[in-house]
């Protein structure tokens, strides 16, 4: 049980430094979705974001990626999307950061896909 609790920490710390990396790089629409009350899910949160172009979903990933090395020691798993930067996922185990240009994140609607999860919509600064 005292094992369970360090990891829901160690994940809360990796998600407010992904939040903080997507807002530093002036990321756009940041949601936090929490699945830890659902069953069958692939992870316990969903970061989602967007920026304006290729350029810069390019530079919110890299930007995810650096912090989360250079303050958690961290590297995500696995990385999909790079190579047009429509869609660029991270995936941390527990927590799956979604990277997207406008048009796809409209059409994609994860947020309706996993409304039944606890949605947070994070302040711009």
């Amino acid at each position: 049980m005292g094992r369970k609790k360090s990891v829901l920490v160690e994940d809360e710390t990796l998600v407010n430094v992904i939040i903080e990396a997507i807002k530093e790089k002036k990321g756009k629409n940041i949601v936090k979705i929490d699945l830890r009350q659902l069953k069958n899910t692939l992870c316990d949160y969903f970061i989602i974001c967007e920026g304006d172009s290729s350029t810069q979903v390019n530079v919110l990933a890299d930007n995810i990626e650096k912090q989360t090395y250079i303050q958690l020691s961290s590297s995500p798993h696995h990385i999909e999307g790079r190579e047009n930067a429509q869609w660029i996922l991270l995936d941390y185990f527990n927590v799956i950061t979604h990277v997207f240009q406008k048009d796809n994140r409209d059409f994609y609607k994860l947020e309706d896909l996993w409304s039944d999860g606890n949605t947070e919509v994070i302040k711009e600064q």
